[in-house]
């Protein structure tokens, strides 16, 4: 589990921190290169480990690394590591463009990670390998074995320290009720016994705002200190949206893993939805897929089902008699003249999500219910 909370830096530990960033991003691509110039003159791939042995040398040609704690610049080679791992397997899966790991440009270094040592909560807030003792705002108890800190900065300059923690799995009471669920731009999810969640659109509320900040801005002549002023409120309206956005989606998660045993969704495929620029804009803004990945970490914790089905013709197909009713996006009722279900577009889909759900347990090998 994961927990995050709000530091306030003095003026003095913002600059250290900020500092921190851009030695890890001169660390991050120093690896970056000498992994491709290992390649290029020998055809041979270096380990972690082998560039974690540079390191040393590094420190020596620039000095100020050793202002950095030594396993932070560590974990700097092992997040290289990482990057060329998913690169080399989407290699060998095909499919989708490999993306071979970039460099970072300034300011597109945004977080460095503490993977043992090197913090330490105390009353007088969290102290820091190398900064000091950063006042931290504990909202809520911090439950598990700490194992890692991430210390990030957002896109408007706050920083937040992300504790990573091992806890044991905590179910909820057992919960026979299940659900099939529908998501679409009408409604923002459609349930199996009919229910609906409204869209909430919070990108198109403050579109309008941000359309005119977005003027300023391109107003505002380069290097001067009103465009970065301007770039700034631009970034607070994007970070207010992406909040909103997080919190209907965390609250709605918690409530449907809290009543449902088993819950069926959809399997989106984001990239192919985004192609149609027609509804790109609102598809993008209603965020599914967010929703998906909180229920899926949420029931995991909490001991319930999740399963996720191809939704192919879920709009299409009779939830009564099976009947395939073509239907354009435009008509929001399904009418099946073989059997003469007249029911919610929506609605009908989400049965058909659950059926689908359902039958998918019923035929893979799982654990007994909680």
């Amino acid at each position: 589990m994961t927990y995050k909370f709000r530091l306030n830096p003095t003026h003095h530990q913002r600059t250290l921190l900020s500092n921190t960033l851009e030695l890890c991003r001169w660390v991050y691509n120093e690896t970056l290169a000498a992994r491709k110039n290992v390649w290029e003159r020998e055809q041979k791939s270096l380990t972690r480990y082998d560039t974690i042995k540079m390191l040393p040398a590094w420190k020596e040609s620039k000095p100020e690394l050793s202002q950095v704690y030594s396993q932070v610049l560590q974990e700097v080679c092992t997040r290289v590591d990482l990057a060329f791992k998913a690169f080399f397997r989407r290699v060998k899966a095909g499919g989708e463009k490999p993306g071979y790991p970039r460099f970072r440009g300034y300011g597109r270094y945004d977080s460095f990670t503490y993977p043992q040592t090197g913090f330490e909560l105390r009353d007088s807030g969290l102290k820091l390998s190398k900064i000091g003792v950063v006042k931290i705002i504990l909202h809520r108890p911090i439950c598990g074995n700490l194992k890692t800190l991430t210390i990030r900065r957002d896109r408007v300059g706050n920083w937040y320290a992300c504790f990573s923690c091992e806890v044991a799995s905590d179910p909820l009471p057992k919960s026979e009720k299940a659900v099939g669920i529908d998501v679409g731009l009408e409604s923002f999810a459609t349930l199996s016994n009919g229910e609906k969640v409204d869209n909430p659109r919070f990108f198109g509320s403050d579109e309008k705002e941000l359309v005119k900040a977005q003027r300023k801005l391109s107003k505002a002549e380069k290097g001067t200190p009103a465009r970065t002023k301007r770039r700034k409120a631009v970034q607070h309206i994007h970070q207010r949206i992406a909040n909103r956005r997080k919190d209907f989606a965390h609250k709605l998660s918690r409530s449907l893993v809290n009543e449902y045993g088993i819950i069926a969704l959809e399997k989106l495929n984001g990239k192919n939805m985004l192609q149609n620029h027609h509804l790109a804009k609102s598809i993008s803004d209603a965020a599914w897929y967010q929703l998906v990945q909180y229920v899926t970490y949420k029931a995991e914790y909490a001991g319930r089902e999740v399963v996720l089905v191809d939704p192919r013709n879920t709009s299409k197909r009779c939830s009564r008699c099976g009947t395939l009713v073509e239907k354009s996006l435009a008509v929001r009722v399904h009418n099946c003249p073989t059997c003469g279900l007249v029911i919610d577009r929506d609605e009908n889909a989400a049965i058909n999500i659950l059926a689908l759900g359902l039958q998918c347990l019923d035929e893979s090998p799982r654990s007994p219910r909680l």
